[in-house]
């Protein structure tokens, strides 16, 4: 799986729901699209990458919402 493309995508993603004003509720929006859209492989894929460089490339609400919602990504 690429990862740069993994990242690229989240990334987009995360700019996305980072217009929303509710940071909180971005933050939370942002890990369900990542459950309900990504496929368990892609989720894996991008999990290990921010385990193994520590988030090297992605952004911070990104970073912000695998953290605060982990365990729902990882089921």
């Amino acid at each position: 799986m690429n990862t740069e493309h993994l990242v690229k995508m989240a990334n987009q993603i995360g700019a996305f729901f980072s217009t929303m004003p509710d940071h909180e509720q971005a933050v939370a929006d942002l890990a369900t699209h990542l459950k309900r859209f990504w496929e368990p492989r892609m989720r894996k894929a991008f999990l290990e990458h921010i385990e193994q460089t520590q988030g090297q490339g992605v952004d911070p609400i990104v970073l912000e919402a695998v953290s605060k919602h982990m365990r729902q990504l990882t089921v």
